[in-house]
């Protein structure tokens, strides 16, 4: 399995924490119909799609992006020790993959510059913060936790599941701690690294673009989830907020990135995750 990709004078680094079958097809892409799915199983099978339980192939992961000046995180994934009653493979105790995983990419809790919060989702949140006693606390204290304005505005007035309170869990904790950033969704931390307006998934969600001396790479986040959207962008997602706005937002996207020599690196796409989206016919395929 890869676990780095360069960008000229940067590395970006996968921290995988799960990859897994995740949600059946059909229950994930509401829109596909079966007998499109079997239309496309050649391609799909075995590292996209399981073939044993036709569950999609997702893998839950972070990115730490080293550039010349900064070290950052893009995403904080799943975490430790919080109530997630949907997903028994996320109520996680005592698990230190994640950390062994930081530290096999060379970095500590303690090197975090920046976490870059592309939406604010229960997996993409989780390692914000960590249980200390029984409170929950910044696990990278010496980082500013960058957050879309207009993710938060609509994410702290909803009501929360008590069963599983991730704005309080996850969240929450940063802003009190001063930690928080909260900020535009272009919002460019260098001339190297920005973000990316790409809202549907969320209100608010972005991904994050990255360039250095020539070479371009985005980490999509949710805009997208699988690589089967590349090639069928209609395909959109249950947990899609707005599935319209998610579905023009893709097709922009993958015109754009399509039109150079892009590192398209997918937040959830499976081993081996990245890959140049190339035009083909009138649709496009992602190629690794």
């Amino acid at each position: 399995m890869r676990t780095s990709f360069d960008v000229n004078d940067m590395t970006i680094h996968r921290i995988v924490e799960q990859e897994q079958g995740f949600t059946p097809v059909l229950e994930f892409l509401p829109g596909l119909s079966r007998e499109v799915l079997d239309e496309n199983r050649s391609w799909m099978e075995p590292t996209a799609l399981d073939p044993e339980t036709d569950k999609l192939v997702l893998c839950f992961q972070s990115y730490v992006v080293k550039t010349p000046h900064h070290t950052v995180l893009v995403d904080s994934c799943i975490g430790n020790d919080k109530t997630r009653p949907t997903r028994e493979a996320w109520n996680k105790k005592a698990d230190d993959h994640y950390m062994r995983a930081l530290a096999a990419a060379g970095v500590s809790v303690d090197d975090i510059d920046y976490v870059m919060c592309t939406h604010l989702h229960v997996d993409h949140v989780g390692w914000n913060t960590m249980k200390v006693g029984d409170q929950w606390r910044p696990t990278f204290p010496n980082a500013r936790y960058l957050i879309g304005r207009k993710e938060w505005d609509y994410w702290k007035s909803e009501p929360e599941d008590p069963a599983a309170p991730i704005m309080s869990d996850s969240v929450k904790p940063i802003l009190d701690a001063g930690l928080a950033d909260l900020v535009e969704a272009d919002h460019k931390l260098t001339s190297e690294v920005w973000l990316e307006p790409t809202h549907g998934h969320t209100p608010g969600h972005v991904s994050v673009r990255i360039s250095s001396g020539g070479a371009d790479a985005v980490i999509t986040g949710d805009m997208m989830h699988h690589p089967c959207q590349i090639a069928r962008p209609d395909w959109a997602s249950s947990f899609d907020w707005n599935q319209e706005q998610g579905r023009a937002t893709r097709k922009a996207a993958l015109s754009r990135w399509s039109n150079g020599n892009y590192l398209v690196i997918g937040t959830h796409f499976a081993s081996p995750t990245a890959g140049k989206i190339v035009r083909d016919g009138d649709g496009y395929r992602f190629a690794v």
